[in-house]
């Protein structure tokens, strides 16, 4: 069954700048506060799946502003997994203003699952029910 996470976030004044708008960097940590809690959400979290020794760098991450958030925006980021091959993992993301539902931003990042020693795993291999989770949670896109 797929799976998709909204998480909500409040602009914080220290995120913004001089004109109160959300520095573009920001964008990139919101989407990992969502891409966290989904992983925990689906039972398969950071902090657990690190502890069996299960590591997801990020392998890239874009970011496409449509508009800007500003000082005290709440914003909703939705996240869902779009691929998946047992050793790499495709998100995607939409930032919408929770109010007005106008689009803020979308993005994209790209993951890989290592070892503590940086090697490149098989989730198939170490973890055969994180594996499970994540081909279930998968949204595959068309074409």
């Amino acid at each position: 069954m797929s799976h998709v996470t909204v998480h909500e976030h409040k602009v914080q004044y220290y995120e913004t700048d001089q004109m109160a708008i959300a520095h573009h960097s920001n964008y990139i940590r919101w989407f990992e506060e969502a891409r966290i809690k989904l992983f925990d959400e689906l039972g398969i979290g950071y902090k657990e799946s690190e502890e069996k020794g299960i590591i997801s760098p990020v392998v890239s991450v874009e970011a496409n502003y449509k508009n800007m958030s500003r000082f005290y925006d709440d914003l909703l980021i939705k996240v869902w997994i779009v691929d998946y091959t047992g050793v790499r993992a495709t998100l995607k993301y939409e930032v919408t203003d929770k109010k007005t539902g106008e689009l803020r931003c979308t993005g994209k990042s790209k993951h890989c699952f290592i070892n503590p020693e940086g090697r490149v795993i098989s989730i198939k291999k170490v973890s055969p029910e994180g594996h499970k989770i994540l081909e279930e949670a998968c949204v595959k896109e068309e074409g």
